[in-house]
């Protein structure tokens, strides 16, 4: 078939790195959106969809967040496969009706996560993998018929349910855009440069090894789109 046409539902407030990483990792055709101001896909004809992280939190009460979850949840309803990424993951759980709270602490840096169980999204990553991590929610609760793929000693850190994906960890991110959002934390300077400290090249590589899961959804999305082309 031909590149895939994913809509890209862009949540970072407009972060310089937030497009370029995903155009970078995606071989997708992408048509972004900005939903953080209201811009949302005016239809769901695509093959799939990714939703980007975002320095919101999904339970706070403003518009574009009730309108974003209710465009995830009707995006599912018409089988589209989702890959939810940091915020996006917390997204697509509180979308499909699962539970998502603040932690006690900011999860940050490159650290070890476990696979719990085989699925084709982590097909061919080792466990446990390295990932970037930013964020200080989690999923507490999968929504129904959610099943956990990856976990560490915070929590949940990816999920399936039917077609759709969410991952806690930053996949997309290089070593530039780790560096730049560890700086923007408002966090004591000696715990920012410790993990400013730890972007080296050897944790950098051994997180490449975690961005095959791009190239996985894809493969889904694709057969996808076949199975829908030849029922229709």
């Amino acid at each position: 078939m031909q590149r895939p046409r994913l809509a890209l539902l862009d949540a970072s407030h407009g972060a310089d790195h937030t497009r370029r990483n995903f155009r970078r990792e995606l071989d997708a055709d992408l048509a972004e959106f900005d939903v953080t101001v209201g811009d949302l896909p005016p239809n769901f004809d695509y093959d799939g969809v990714v939703v980007t992280g975002s320095r919101a939190s999904v339970y706070w009460d403003e518009s574009w967040i009730d309108d974003l979850l209710t465009w995830i949840e009707r995006a599912v309803d018409r089988g589209l496969p989702v890959l939810g990424v940091c915020y996006g993951h917390q997204a697509l759980a509180a979308a499909l009706g699962g539970r998502v709270e603040a932690m006690d602490d900011v999860e940050i840096g490159y650290r070890e996560i476990d696979v719990v169980d085989a699925d084709p999204l982590l097909a061919g990553i080792d466990s446990p993998f390295v990932a970037f991590e930013t964020h200080s929610d989690r999923v507490a609760d999968l929504p129904p018929g959610g099943t956990v793929l990856a976990e560490n000693d915070r929590g949940i850190q990816a999920f399936r349910r039917g077609d759709c994906w969410g991952v806690q960890f930053h996949p997309e991110y290089d070593r530039s855009s780790a560096e730049t959002v560890t700086r923007g934390k408002d966090l004591p300077e000696a715990r920012i440069e410790a993990v400013v400290d730890g972007i080296d090249a050897d944790a950098y590589a051994a997180a490449c090894r975690t961005k095959r899961l791009f190239d996985n959804f894809l493969e889904h999305v694709r057969s996808r789109a076949v199975e829908t082309a030849a029922d229709a």
